[in-house]
């Protein structure tokens, strides 16, 4: 829902959107949430391959890209996989690829300090979207960066910033329940909303405990001095654009 109108602005909407995915839950769902908003808008689907987890060389999988008539290649990866497969790409030509006169794309659904530095140059101009980035000027996420780069050396990844709400919250609900039972915790957290840890008002929603708050879409930049600088923010959606109805996902949470 982020990204979806960045995608439109810059690539137009008659675009052949070719996607590799990594062989999991995560993967999965990316791609069909990819798909959905992207097809929305009228991108076609010419192809989804399934890639396992362990894969380090992407090659076999990135070169039929080349003759599939794609015009577009999403990476539904995370981590080392998406590193990995982004620099493969770039190694391979994939961005200078002219596909009926339009230039191939390359599209990360998640994106990350850590991903983008490990990626390096081939992060660049790249689209993609973040919970949260050291450069948000809110008072929380300035104190929370200061005193990060001032025990580590660096901004924080968001994947410090989210480890670090995350205890944060725990031990609120553990104060706020009394006891450390998961079985009251639970009651405590359904339904919490809260502010002021860099990610806007929050809501850790009862029915199907899904968390809403703002998302950030980002793309790689170039020519920078610092790779922590390799992500600037394009745009900042509202938790409240995100939000869906809880029957969306069926499932059952189970008894507590």
């Amino acid at each position: 829902v982020a990204i979806g109108p960045i995608l439109e602005s810059a690539y137009g909407r008659d675009r052949r959107a070719y996607h590799l995915t990594a062989d999991y839950t995560w993967g999965w769902t990316t791609e069909a949430s990819i798909r959905e908003t992207t097809e929305s808008r009228g991108w076609n689907t010419v192809n989804a391959v399934k890639t396992p987890l362990d894969t380090i060389n992407f090659k076999h999988f990135l070169r039929p890209v080349r003759d599939a008539g794609a015009d577009v290649l999403v990476l539904n990866h995370y981590g080392r996989n998406m590193i990995s497969s982004l620099r493969q790409a770039v190694s391979l030509g994939l961005r200078d690829l002219m596909v009926d006169g339009r230039q191939l794309e390359i599209v990360v659904p998640l994106f990350s300090k850590i991903m983008a530095d490990g990626a390096g140059d081939a992060a660049d101009g790249i689209y993609g979207t973040s919970n949260w980035h050291w450069s948000l000027d809110d008072p929380a996420s300035r104190v929370f960066t200061r005193s990060f780069g001032r025990e580590y050396g660096e901004p924080p990844s968001q994947a410090a910033h989210t480890s670090y709400v995350q205890t944060l919250l725990y031990a609120d609900a553990a104060e706020r329940a009394g006891t450390f039972d998961p079985q009251v915790l639970i009651p405590a957290l359904e339904g919490h909303e809260f502010d002021g840890l860099g990610n806007g008002p929050t809501l850790y929603r009862a029915a199907d405990h899904q968390c809403f708050k703002e998302a950030l879409v980002m793309q790689g930049r170039s020519g920078v001095i610092s790779n922590h600088e390799r992500l600037g923010i394009v745009d900042r959606v509202a938790r409240q654009a995100m939000e869906y109805d809880t029957n969306r996902f069926p499932g059952d949470l189970g008894p507590l």
